[in-house]
C-alpha cells in the first residue's frame, strides 16, 4: 500500500469522521483551511494542519473540532435566538455563556474533549495578548463570564492567559452574580432552564436594559389577546352585518335620490374623480405619471449586494478616534515595537528608495541620432565599421506622477504582532515614497461592533426579515489622505495599537470604498495595495445570511476593478492564502517578511522594464 504524499491527510480524515461522530451529523462537512475558523448550517472549517503536524497544529485543529462538535450536538439555534438579547453587550455575553455550557456537557459527557477544548482556549488566550493583560477594563467580560461557567461547570482550571482574564473579573463576576450561580448545576444540561439563567446574570450584571422583552411573558401576553380579539370580532362581525343590512335596505332609497337629478349626480363623479387623481390630474394630457427613480445599487460590483442600513456606518479620520494625547502615546508604544526592527527595516527602505530614484534618474531612450554616445553599442561598430554610431537621451520616468493605496486589515484577527508590522510598513512606505515624490494614502477597516452593531439592533426591532444583506456597522479609517504631509498624520497610525479598535472585516466594501477614493484623484497611475490576514468575516451577517455571502461580494469587486483597469490591484496575505482572490498577490507566512515583501513588490511595480514588472505579476507566493 503507498504512502499519501501528504502525511496530515490520513489524520485529517480521521478527525473529520471522528468529529461527525461526536456532533452526530453524519453529513456534516468538514474541512481545514488557513482562514478563521467557523461553523455553518452544513459545514466545519478547522484549522490547517500542515505536513509537520506539529503538536500544537494536531492540538488546536483537535480542540476547534471537539467545540465546534459540542456546540452542533448540544445546541439549539431556534431556542437560542428566542431568549437572545438585543442590547450588544448582553448579547456578547449570553453567546459567551451559552458556547461554555456547550462545551462543559460535552467535557462530563466525554472527558477526552476536554483536554482538546482547554488547548483551544489556551491557543486563542495567547493569540489575543490576554496572558499580558493587567487591568480589567482591558478584558473582555463576556470572556470572562464563559470562563467562569466553564470552570464552575467542569471543576477544571483554565490556561495561563485565560485565567488572568478571569482573576481580573472574578470578583466582580461573583460579587454581583452570586446567588444567581448557586443554581448552575440544576439548569446545565436544559438549554431552556439555562437560558433563562444566562439572562438573570446578566441582569446581575448590570446589563438588564440591554434583556429587552421576556419571551415567555410575551406568550403569555400574546394568548391572553387572542382570547379577547375573539368575542371583539365575534361583535363586530354582529355590527358590520346589521350595518350590511342597513346599508342594503337604505341602497334603492339613495338610488332614487341620485337619479332624481343627472346634472348633480355627473358633479359630484367629477368631483370624487379629481379628489382620486390628485396632482395626476393636473398633467399635460397624453403623459403618464412618472414613476419613483429606482434607488441606486449599494455596490457598482453588484447590484444584488444589500445592507440592511448604512445609518450608523461611518468613515472617519484616525485622529477623531482617540484624543492627541492619547494618538502620541500609541505611537511611542508602536516606536518601540519598532525600535528591535529598525535596522532591517531602514535598509529595506533605503533599498526601495535607491531603486526608485534609479529609475527616476536613469531613465533613457535608446537607439537615437543625437544625444549621448551609447558606450554600450560601440562594439557594433567595431564589427561593422559602416555601422551609424547609436545615441541616448535620458528622461524622466512616469512614475512622478502616481498615488498609492495601502488598504490594511483591522480586524481582530490582526491582533498583536501582524497589526504592529503592518503599522510599521505602512510608516516606512509612507516616508520612502513621499522622498520620491510618489503620493500615499493609508486607510483602514474594521466595523464599529462585534458580532453586529446598531443595524443588528434595528433588524432584530423590525422583525427579523430573512437574508437581510450585510449587518454590521462599517468602520473605514483614514490614517493619512493622499495629500496629507506624513509629518503631520505621523501619530495617526498609533491608533492600530489601541485596545478596542479590531473588530470584523468586510473587505469588498472597503475594498470599493477605497476604489472609489483613488478613481477620484488626478494622478496618471494609481496603485492599490491590500494587506489582510483572512476571508472576510462577520459573525453577524453571515448568520442570517448565505455563508459565501461576503466572500462573493469581495471576489465581484476584485473582478470589477481588475475590469475596469483605472486602478491596478495587489495584495499581500499574512497567513492567508489571498491568491485565490487576487490575480496579483503574494501570501507570506511569516509577519517578519512583511516589509520586505511590500518594498519588493512596489519596487518592481514601479519598474518601467516590462519584464520585471510581468516577473512580479507571474509570483504568487512568497516564504
Amino acid at each position: 500500500m503507498s504512502q499519501p504524499d501528504n502525511p496530515s491527510e490520513p489524520f485529517k480524515k480521521a478527525l473529520a469522521e471522528a468529529t461527525r461522530v461526536l456532533a452526530d451529523d453524519p453529513d456534516l462537512g468538514v474541512t481545514y483551511t488557513v482562514d478563521p475558523p467557523g461553523m455553518t448550517a452544513d459545514q466545519m472549517r478547522l484549522p490547517q494542519v500542515s505536513r509537520r503536524m506539529t503538536p500544537s497544529e494536531v492540538l488546536l485543529a483537535r480542540g476547534t473540532a471537539d467545540a465546534y462538535a459540542m456546540r452542533r450536538k448540544y445546541h439549539d439555534t431556534g431556542l437560542h435566538a428566542r431568549y437572545e438579547p438585543q442590547g450588544q453587550m448582553a448579547r456578547d455575553l449570553y453567546e459567551a455563556m451559552e458556547t461554555a455550557r456547550c462545551e462543559a456537557v460535552g467535557a462530563r459527557a466525554m472527558p477526552g474533549t476536554a483536554g482538546n477544548i482547554e488547548a483551544k482556549i489556551g491557543n486563542e488566550a495567547e493569540r489575543r495578548g490576554y496572558g499580558q493583560i493587567t487591568n480589567a477594563s482591558e478584558a473582555p467580560l463576556a470572556i470572562a463570564a464563559g470562563y467562569l461557567i466553564r470552570e464552575l461547570a467542569t471543576g477544571r482550571g483554565l490556561p495561563d492567559g485565560a485565567q488572568n482574564v478571569l482573576d481580573l473579573w472574578r470578583e466582580h463576576l461573583e460579587g454581583s452574580a452570586a446567588n444567581t450561580l448557586n443554581d448552575l448545576e440544576t439548569c446545565l444540561s436544559d438549554q431552556t432552564a439555562f437560558a433563562k439563567f444566562a439572562r438573570q446574570v446578566i441582569d446581575d450584571l448590570g446589563y438588564g436594559d440591554q434583556l429587552g422583552d421576556d419571551p415567555d411573558n410575551m406568550d403569555d401576553e400574546d394568548q391572553s389577546e387572542e382570547a379577547q380579539d375573539e368575542p371583539e370580532d365575534a361583535e363586530s362581525e354582529g355590527q358590520e352585518n346589521e350595518e350590511n343590512s342597513d346599508e342594503t335596505d337604505a341602497a334603492p332609497e339613495q338610488e332614487q335620490e341620485t337619479t332624481d337629478d343627472p346634472t348633480e349626480a355627473t358633479v359630484s363623479m367629477d368631483d370624487m374623480a379629481d379628489a382620486e387623481m390628485g396632482e395626476e390630474a393636473e398633467l399635460p394630457e397624453g403623459e403618464a405619471p412618472l414613476e419613483p427613480p429606482q434607488p441606486n445599487p449599494i455596490s457598482d460590483a453588484d447590484p444584488n449586494y444589500e445592507v440592511y442600513s448604512a445609518e450608523y456606518d461611518e468613515e472617519i479620520h484616525a485622529a477623531d478616534l482617540a484624543e492627541p494625547a492619547e494618538l502620541e502615546r500609541l505611537r511611542a508604544y508602536l516606536d518601540q515595537q519598532l525600535e528591535p526592527l529598525k535596522g532591517a527595516v531602514s535598509r529595506l527602505a533605503n533599498k526601495l528608495q535607491r531603486r526608485l530614484q534609479a529609475q527616476q534618474n536613469r531613465s533613457w531612450e535608446f537607439d537615437l541620432e543625437e544625444g549621448i554616445l551609447d558606450a554600450g553599442r560601440l562594439a557594433r561598430v567595431v564589427a561593422n565599421p559602416t555601422t551609424p554610431l547609436s545615441f541616448k537621451v535620458e528622461k524622466d520616468t512616469e512614475f512622478r506622477d502616481t498615488v498609492v493605496t495601502l488598504l490594511l486589515d483591522n480586524s481582530g484577527s490582526m491582533r498583536g504582532r501582524p497589526i504592529s508590522i503592518a503599522a510599521i510598513c505602512a510608516d516606512v512606505l509612507a516616508r520612502t515614497l513621499e522622498r520620491c515624490q510618489v503620493k500615499v494614502e493609508i486607510l483602514g477597516f474594521t466595523t464599529r461592533a462585534w458580532k453586529g452593531g446598531q443595524a443588528r439592533e434595528t433588524w432584530l426591532a423590525q422583525g427579523r426579515s430573512q437574508q437581510p444583506g450585510r449587518l454590521n456597522d462599517l468602520r473605514h479609517i483614514i490614517y493619512k489622505a493622499a495629500d496629507a504631509p506624513w509629518r503631520r498624520v505621523r501619530p495617526n497610525l498609533g491608533l492600530m495599537m489601541k485596545e478596542g479598535l479590531l473588530k470584523e472585516n468586510i473587505d469588498g466594501e472597503a475594498l470599493e470604498w477605497a476604489h472609489r477614493r483613488m478613481a477620484g484623484r488626478p494622478e496618471a497611475r494609481k496603485l492599490l495595495m491590500v494587506i489582510s490576514d483572512g476571508a472576510p468575516v462577520d459573525d453577524s451577517t453571515l448568520s442570517v445570511n448565505p455563508a459565501n455571502y461576503l466572500e462573493k461580494h469581495l471576489r465581484d469587486v476584485i473582478a470589477m476593478i481588475e475590469r475596469r483597469k483605472a486602478v491596478e490591484l495587489m495584495a499581500i496575505g499574512i497567513g492567508h492564502d489571498v491568491t485565490r482572490y487576487y490575480d496579483r498577490a503574494v501570501t507570506i507566512t511569516d509577519v517578519e517578511q512583511l516589509a520586505g515583501a511590500m518594498t519588493e513588490q512596489l519596487a518592481a511595480l514601479f519598474d518601467t522594464d516590462p519584464r520585471a514588472r510581468a516577473r512580479f505579476s507571474g509570483m504568487r507566493k512568497a516564504g
